[in-house]
């Protein structure tokens, strides 16, 4: 990985971090982190096609999946809520692999 990629992650799983902890800290939490995942899915893109499927599978299962923590007493709110938000970083990595193949689909056509 390179050292921006490596910053990109490193600040998503950061960010996330913080929006499951103090959540009425910063109202944009979820908008910083569909950025984040903008960018990181432009500077690596996924070409495989079985891990671009996993990856849109990821991204729509992951918070319903994510919802089964709030029964661990204590902790399984704050693994919810930051597998909620790490859900909104994979959904911007999902949407410009997306609209990558689109548009190389498009070029190619």
């Amino acid at each position: 990985m390179q050292k921006l990629e490596k910053a990109v992650l490193y600040g998503s799983v950061l960010v996330a971090v913080i929006a499951a902890v103090a959540p009425d800290v910063f109202a944009y939490f979820p908008l910083v982190l569909v950025l984040l995942g903008l960018v990181a899915g432009y500077m690596r893109p996924v070409e495989d096609v079985s891990g671009r499927v996993a990856l849109y599978v990821l991204a729509a299962a992951l918070p319903s999946i994510a919802d089964n923590l709030d029964a661990v007493p204590g902790i399984g709110a704050y693994a919810n809520g930051f597998l909620d938000q790490f859900a909104v970083f994979i959904a911007g990595v999902a949407i410009v692999n997306l609209f990558t193949v689109l548009v190389k689909g498009l070029r190619d056509a």
